[in-house]
């Protein structure tokens, strides 16, 4: 027994508020369901669909103000720009930690010393003024990291997707099988329509 596409949700049956909030219309649907589509900045996972969230120049900028609020590690720029999003954007370390030499080696940062075996970096006066000269930009990027943090907690933010992400998967691959006659989907049902009722009654 197959799931049909339907014409306005998912595969035939769901309820189309679930690929409403981002969960669906990705890649892949002829082998299976799909979510989160094409994510990312060439390197991390960013908002869905249409190119990158910040070009090369913006993440430039972007990490140096981090790096200029606090001393900063490679790791902890990528968990803080994650933070900043609430888990709609994360840059990848194989963006990251190039952008830090391009930083270095602009004089715009420097390695300073640390307990840790991590190298941390400092802004130098020339990073500092290069923010300064570009306040107005650093601030729009700001912004963008906020508004995607916000459409990411509208849509139930990184816990709540990866739950209905794990529950589709495992819906996927259970009604898939060729054991799976209607006294299985009856199961599947009723399980699914208690979980519904236990969130419906949370205070």
């Amino acid at each position: 027994m197959r799931f049909r596409m339907g014409r306005d949700c998912g595969p035939e049956g769901f309820p189309g508020a679930l690929f409403a909030m981002d969960f669906g219309g990705g890649r892949g649907w002829s082998k299976g369901w799909s979510w989160g589509g094409d994510w990312g900045d060439g390197g991390g996972r960013g908002r869905r669909g249409r190119g990158r969230m910040f070009t090369g120049d913006q993440l430039r900028l972007l990490l140096l103000r981090l790096i200029a609020d606090e001393p900063r590690h490679g790791y902890d720029l990528i968990r803080a720009i994650e933070e900043l999003s609430h888990g709609a954007y994360a840059p990848s370390p194989g963006v990251v930690y190039p952008t830090l030499t391009m930083l270095q080696d602009m004089d715009l940062i420097e390695e300073t010393k640390s307990k840790s075996a991590r190298k941390v970096f400092t802004a130098t006066e020339e990073g500092e003024a290069h923010l300064k000269e570009h306040a107005e930009e650093v601030d729009g990027l700001l912004e963008r990291l906020k508004e995607a943090g916000s459409d990411n907690r509208k849509a139930g933010g990184a816990p709540i997707k990866r739950s209905v992400a794990s529950l589709l998967s495992a819906l996927w691959h259970r009604v898939t099988r060729e054991d799976a006659d209607e006294d299985v989907m009856h199961k599947i049902a009723a399980i699914l329509d208690e979980a519904a009722q236990k969130i419906e009654r949370l205070t």
